[in-house]
């Protein structure tokens, strides 16, 4: 199966091929921190992945992206780009939300015990996207936009790792409700090649790849209306 993966929700623009196969398997992955620019930079690194795989995009069985929470702008940019690759290509769609693609990742970097853990970044404006996930990765609650003391307050008996950069505001609020939480990686984002892995893992496919918004954009449009003078 041949799997092309992109990721711009949130401080990273990242695209990954997974090729799998009976005996072998193969990684490409371009990665790279942005906060803006991933329009600019997304077709350049799919354009690198494919041919340092030495795939066509006619090859392509799957194309992923991230859904959200995250950047309102950023989320609609792979969405749109996995659109019209999918279409091009005649591949199927996979998707899921930013946060099981983080847990995934804190799993496989070994940053979280066997045992519950919670994912929060800051949503800004003092709010969370948080989400409660299993020891294997499996999502028990969430993605949720809250503010830090209610998603302190959903938390379980047993949670005590939270990662990303929501971690230190979720501990601060369980501390207040005297539960130990331990935050991590702050610095942690989804990525491209766990959501490949992912999809090679799942065999849920969809029809329509849809963004994940939590919150309402902030730009509004502008009251054009003309104000009656006397």
């Amino acid at each position: 199966m041949n799997i092309l993966a992109l990721d711009t929700s949130m401080g990273v623009c990242s695209a990954a091929v997974l090729r799998t196969g009976p005996s072998a398997q193969l990684e490409v992955l371009r990665e790279t921190e942005m906060l803006r620019g991933h329009a600019e930079a997304l077709m350049p690194m799919v354009e690198a992945v494919l041919a340092e795989a030495s795939l066509a995009p006619g090859d392509l069985d799957t194309i992923a992206a991230t859904q959200g929470p995250g950047s309102f702008t950023g989320v609609r940019i792979a969405i749109a780009a996995a659109r019209g690759l999918a279409l091009t290509c005649r591949a199927t769609l996979f998707g899921t939300d930013s946060l099981t693609v983080m847990a995934r990742r804190a799993l496989r970097e070994g940053l979280v015990p066997e045992r519950p853990f919670a994912i929060a970044v800051d949503a800004r404006r003092g709010m969370l996207y948080f989400g409660l996930f299993a020891p294997d990765g499996s999502r028990l609650d969430g993605p949720a936009l809250l503010t830090p003391e209610d998603a302190a307050a959903r938390l379980p008996a047993g949670v005590a790792v939270a990662v990303g950069s929501g971690a230190g505001l979720l501990t601060e609020a369980a501390a207040a409700r005297n539960q130990e939480l331990a935050p991590t990686r702050p610095d942690l984002q989804p990525g491209a090649m766990t959501l490949a892995e992912l999809a090679a893992e799942s065999d849920e496919r969809i029809p329509v790849l849809r963004p994940l918004y939590l919150r309402p954009p902030d730009a509004k449009p502008q009251n054009t209306a003309l104000e009656r003078r006397p």
